[in-house]
């Protein structure tokens, strides 16, 4: 078919992959604008913007959909379909009614649980057992049209917003080659809406770990928040970043003082304590919990 691909981060640019590769032609790849990346801050394109480039594919990157120009760049390209992953913009009407066979959205999650920006990390801040991709109709509503093909996927015990990213990734570039494979034949499941649940963008404030709170808990919060913003932690009064971290049984500490250094960086909770095992001090680099033990103040 003709498609029309937009999408921005690394989740996104194994679906385009696997739609070049399936023999589909992209007549344009939409992508969110260059943003500045790194220590130095400088403009930096998407991983999409990326993968476009290496593929040779017509690049555009909007600032908005809403403008006349971009209506008629999407309307020159004449797509069959537009496909969606984690793109950032909102399609307007105008938009989705463009391409001849419609809009299709890939979503990290099993709709309708998780609408939104963030279904992974929702997914591992509640403790959910399983997700999975969603290939749904794109209508005007967040993530409301009707699903076409989903794919399941359990979430493993230390799975961080990271490593289920990237298998979802994986399971998202299947499904959309056969979904639109299968696009005559795959009957649109409207969703329930009495099991919606809604996947808000994190926000930093988010990412502050609360020792009150029950070590499993930490522990969901710690990995929902690797990559990015990283979970943080005051410990008496220094902060620290914590990237990998493990619950344990209660040891007979008060939240938030610290262990026996032999058993190594270990923080009471709520209920339980969390062993930290890879921090980071404030402009420092990673390190394990043990080499930070061994370096900092405390008697």
């Amino acid at each position: 078919m003709r498609v029309v691909f937009a999408g921005t981060p690394a989740f996104a640019a194994p679906a385009l992959e696997a739609l070049v590769a399936g023999g589909h032609q992209v007549v344009l790849v939409l992508t969110r604008p260059d943003r500045p990346a790194g220590r130095g801050m400088r403009l930096a394109p998407s991983e999409v913007a990326r993968a476009a480039e290496r593929l040779g594919l017509p690049l555009s990157k909007p600032a908005s959909l809403r403008g006349e120009d971009a209506v008629r760049e999407l309307r020159a390209a004449s797509p069959e379909v537009m496909v969606v992953a984690a793109y950032g913009l909102i399609l307007p009407p105008v938009v989705l009614e463009i391409p001849a066979r419609g809009c299709l959205n890939i979503h990290a999650s099993l709709l309708p649980r998780w609408r939104g920006a963030a279904p992974i990390h929702r997914a591992l801040l509640a403790g959910d057992e399983e997700t999975g991709i969603s290939i749904m109709r794109m209508e005007q509503g967040l993530d409301t049209g009707p699903v076409l093909l989903e794919k399941r996927l359990a979430i493993g015990a230390r799975d961080t917003t990271a490593t289920l990213g990237a298998k979802l990734a994986a399971l998202g570039a299947l499904g959309i080659v056969e979904a639109l494979a299968g696009l005559d034949r795959l009957v649109p499941r409207p969703q329930d809406p009495g099991r919606v649940t809604y996947a808000a963008k994190v926000g930093k404030a988010e990412a502050l770990i609360d020792w009150k709170r029950q070590a499993i808990e930490l522990d969901r919060q710690v990995r929902a928040f690797n990559p990015s913003p990283g979970a943080e932690a005051v410990i008496g009064e220094t902060r620290l970043k914590v990237w990998e971290a493990e619950p344990v049984g209660d040891v007979g500490l008060e939240p938030g003082t610290l262990g026996d250094r032999s058993s190594g960086l270990v923080i009471g909770c709520g209920k339980g304590a969390l062993r930290l095992r890879v921090v980071q001090r404030p402009g420092g680099r990673r390190m394990p919990a043990s080499e930070f033990l061994r370096g900092n103040p405390w008697s």
